[in-house]
């Protein structure tokens, strides 16, 4: 579980002081909101959204409604908050890659920094390398070694295509040299229920949609995250041993059994000037 207090304090002054200037209004708000996350149900983004959501309701008086809509590497969501009405009250979940579609897409309907106001900065995550138990590596060169030997053959998911997860997948190909095959899932939920079962090999996620799965040894975990920053008590620290379990060497061009990390924050449509 989370250590909540921990996690949305640097959401609190933020939300507090921002949403109410963007609808420009003492009464704000005056009725529910609306906040869209580019993901499906059931992974990081939704969790962290719904947690943050009843919290905020709290504190505004307001039901916050999350909304669901995925596709598109993440552009069907934003698109649906640039189209609302620019008065607070429809509020985006964005996340690394927003900033990244500008550059792997021709052309885009919007400006994601024009279109869209940051409200708050909410969390930053690491994505992690999980692995199927059945796949013989129990560190990061270990399974380069393994893929190198079975080029073509090893199915490696990300949670969409052209998401920073996408990339991270490109990233390692390119570095650690190795034939692997892209598979691309609408989200991590339903990566973590292809990835047990054996139907892929192996996936970047990340961190609190798997960790259920690394505990309960569904999967095999080869990335790395602040302990110290997600948990709590004795579950950090058995957390922290098992992630050094995870292998102490990294592949090419990376920090050890290590991906990237990648922030969550808050936003809004902008106000017309």
């Amino acid at each position: 579980m989370f250590a909540r207090r921990h996690f949305l304090a640097g959401a609190v002054v933020a939300s507090a002081v921002a949403l109410p200037r963007l609808a420009a209004a003492q009464s704000y708000p005056s009725r529910p909101l609306r906040w869209v996350v580019p993901f499906p149900a059931g992974g990081s983004t939704d969790l962290i959204a719904r947690l943050l959501g009843e919290w905020l309701a709290q504190k505004l008086g307001q039901p916050v409604v999350i909304e669901n809509k995925s596709g598109g590497g993440t552009n069907i969501g934003v698109q649906a908050v640039v189209n609302a009405a620019p008065d607070g009250y429809t509020l985006l979940f964005a996340l690394a890659t927003n900033t990244i579609n500008p550059s792997l897409y021709k052309s885009l309907p919007f400006d994601f920094q024009r279109d869209i106001a940051p409200v708050a900065g909410l969390a930053e995550l690491p994505l992690v390398f999980d692995l199927n138990p059945s796949v013989p590596a129990k560190t990061v060169p270990e399974f380069i070694a393994y893929a190198k030997t079975n080029p073509g053959k090893i199915n490696f998911a990300s949670f969409g295509t052209r998401t920073i997860s996408h990339l991270a997948i490109e990233l390692f190909k390119i570095a650690a040299g190795v034939d692997i095959v892209h598979v691309p899932y609408q989200g991590g939920a339903p990566l973590l229920t292809d990835l047990p079962s054996g139907r892929i090999q192996a996936g970047i996620d990340a961190l609190p949609n798997s960790l259920p799965y690394i505990r309960s040894g569904g999967v095999h975990g080869r990335g790395r995250r602040r302990a110290a920053d997600l948990h709590a008590g004795r579950t950090a620290r058995a957390d922290r041993e098992r992630h050094r379990e995870m292998g102490e060497s990294g592949g090419p061009g990376w920090h050890p059994a290590g991906i990237t990390e990648v922030a969550f924050s808050l936003a809004s449509p902008a106000l017309a000037a």
